[in-house]
């Protein structure tokens, strides 16, 4: 038996505990928010070690700020643990019921899925958001970090295995894995004997190599290319604000906008408007034609690729577009988008009710940044990633996307003729 294999039996064994922990999981997640406060100063020095590793293989100033934690993000991953711990159970909830004519009493009942794994990059916040919820949802959780965190996830994990085993729970409901070489991906996408379900989160590489090589059920997030349209209408200096929010405000998360279309009736005016608010962050326009005539070519202001116009950048470059219509700017989401969030600014009515009516994303916004599409500013908590597929769950994954369910059927002697 492979040492994931042994982390699977075990996994297995916890979550069936799990499963009927009632308010043991609550007192297990108040136990890893008061230790990671209590642990900071060991979780950072563990990160340290990774941002130096990094730094030396010249990883990039966006990807550096996924993988840096501070005693503030820390106390938000505790801050997290506490919202999830104050939320109603999700086990147990009837999802609906009845009884049929010949007396039977049956109940869809919310269930744990069982044992999940976690594939995901640097991002060791990741770490702590995805324990917390699947315990919160009476799951066992196997975690596979990056190779870039590994110092940061480990120092974090340790802190959550003895905060759970210290509210009376079995340490084995959390385990990471250690081994950060391609192998042991590839074999947790092969544990069909132990995992119920897959979650990767991260890039398009590895979200599109976990859906291509997995044997376990995936629910696929995370890639993010979210645009905003700016129509006729829209109110331009507040366009503007939310343009430059959504690209500069952490340019390296999955909700990021990475493309602005902009209407060609107002393009001449809001473009050096939108210009001037994103050089302050020395954002690189990629622009189209129109674009690129309007605010004349530098180091700044690129012609754009084909490429351009499906990448996620995850750092300070903007695709923009001018378009001639709403409809041009749906037919470029439908075209480019990974389902995830996109966003209109617009002061009519009409339009906005047209955009997201037609806009077949997880997220669609109105005269907001896309920034917002996140677990804990849609009162969820902490989030498990975000779904941009449609089976199962879509968007923001909370503790109720972490359940499936079973039907109890209560009967007093009936058979079947």
């Amino acid at each position: 038996m492979t040492e994931l294999q042994k982390m699977g039996q075990k996994a297995k064994a916890a979550a069936r505990v799990l499963a009927t922990a009632n308010a043991k999981k609550d007192a297990a997640l108040l136990q890893i928010a008061d230790g990671l406060e209590a642990h900071f100063e060991t979780i950072i020095k563990a990160n340290q070690e990774d941002l130096n590793n990094a730094r030396a293989n010249g990883m990039s100033e966006s990807l550096l700020d996924r993988l840096t934690l501070t005693e503030t993000r820390i106390k938000d991953m505790a801050e997290g643990a506490r919202q999830v711990a104050a939320q109603t159970d999700p086990i147990g909830r009837i999802l609906s019921g009845e009884v049929r004519p010949n007396g039977l009493k049956i109940e869809r009942v919310a269930v744990p899925l069982g044992v999940i794994g976690m594939i995901y990059e640097a991002r060791p916040n990741v770490t702590a958001d995805a324990a917390v919820l699947c315990l919160k949802a009476g799951n066992a959780v196997i975690l596979r970090g990056g190779k870039e965190a590994i110092h940061s996830n480990t120092a974090v994990a340790e802190v959550m295995r003895d905060a759970v085993e210290k509210a009376g729970l079995p340490r084995d409901s959390i385990q990471l894995i250690q081994d950060t070489t391609r192998q042991s991906s590839v074999e947790l996408m092969g544990l069909t004997d132990y995992l119920d379900v897959l979650v990767p989160r991260g890039g398009a590489g590895l979200i599109r190599s976990v859906k291509e090589n997995s044997r376990v059920p995936v629910i696929e997030t995370g890639v993010g290319n979210c645009h905003i349209f700016v129509d006729e209408s829209a109110d331009l200096e507040m366009a503007a604000r939310i343009v430059f929010n959504a690209k500069t405000s952490r340019p390296s998360v999955c909700n990021a906008a990475e493309t602005l279309l902009v209407h060609s009736a107002v393009a001449e005016k809001f473009l050096p408007l939108a210009k001037e608010a994103l050089d302050k962050k020395q954002v690189q326009i990629r622009g189209c034609e129109r674009t690129i005539e309007l605010l004349g070519q530098s180091d700044r202001v690129v012609p754009a690729a084909e490429s351009d116009w499906e990448d996620e950048f995850s750092d300070y470059i903007l695709a923009v577009r001018v378009v001639n219509s709403m409809e041009e700017a749906i037919a470029h989401i439908d075209r480019y988008s990974s389902g995830h969030s996109e966003a209109i600014i617009t002061s009519r009515y009409d339009n906005a009710r047209q955009f997201t009516a037609q806009i077949d994303s997880a997220a669609v916004y109105v005269n907001a940044s896309t920034r917002f599409t996140d677990g804990g500013q849609f009162g969820l908590g902490a989030e498990i990633g975000i779904s941009t597929q449609k089976l199962h769950a879509r968007g923001p994954m909370g503790v109720n996307e972490l359940t499936s369910q079973k039907f109890i059927v209560t009967g007093d002697g009936q058979i079947r003729e």
